[in-house]
């Protein structure tokens, strides 16, 4: 039952990291090296994350700087960033990229907060089928007589807390996201 517990929660905690990840890509108005993390460079025929072609760092309050560690593959990283979702267009002096990125309008935030919403929303759907999945396994548990109804019933509300603490968890990092998308 415990080892059941123990992977349920590592599954959920696992869930939050992703929506926390998906999240950082989401870009809030101003620079913020992780939204480049998605982005992958075909690099000698190779697809290569970026992180791992060039350093990024953040210059000012909106403008990222990509520093390629060989600068013959500056134009192969600029095409990558401008064919990305991200809908924002690099400029290269030849050895160095500067992404600058606009203010959000406001009507792109609420865009944006929506989209944040539907994320924090799968993730929710996805912890609650961790729960299900646990509670399956209880139920099987039980009938191999390896649990009591009562064991059952105590791992229930027990998988049915640690639902409700990570769905409580879930709707803070989506209210703050929230909040840091419509500053201005």
């Amino acid at each position: 039952m415990k080892e059941v517990l123990k992977k349920a929660e590592a599954k959920m905690n696992k869930r939050l990291d992703v929506m926390r990840e998906d999240f950082a890509a989401i870009r809030a108005g101003r620079a913020n090296p992780a939204v480049l993390n998605k982005i992958v460079v075909d690099y000698y025929g190779c697809p290569t994350p970026l992180q791992q072609m060039a350093a990024i760092s953040v210059s000012e309050a909106r403008v990222l700087v990509v520093q390629p560690w060989d600068a013959s593959a500056v134009r192969s990283i600029e095409k990558a960033i401008q064919t990305s979702e991200l809908g924002i267009n690099p400029t290269s002096d030849g050895k160095v990229i500067r992404i600058v990125f606009p203010q959000l309008t406001e009507e792109r935030r609420k865009e944006l907060v929506k989209e944040v919403r539907k994320m924090a929303e799968e993730a929710k759907v996805s912890i609650r089928s961790i729960r299900r999945d646990a509670n399956e396994k209880f139920k099987t548990m039980k009938k191999n007589s390896e649990l009591t109804e009562d064991d059952v019933k105590e791992a229930e509300k027990k998988i049915q807390d640690m639902t409700d603490k990570f769905c409580k968890l879930t709707d803070e990092i989506e209210k703050a996201k929230e909040k840091e998308l419509m500053e201005i």
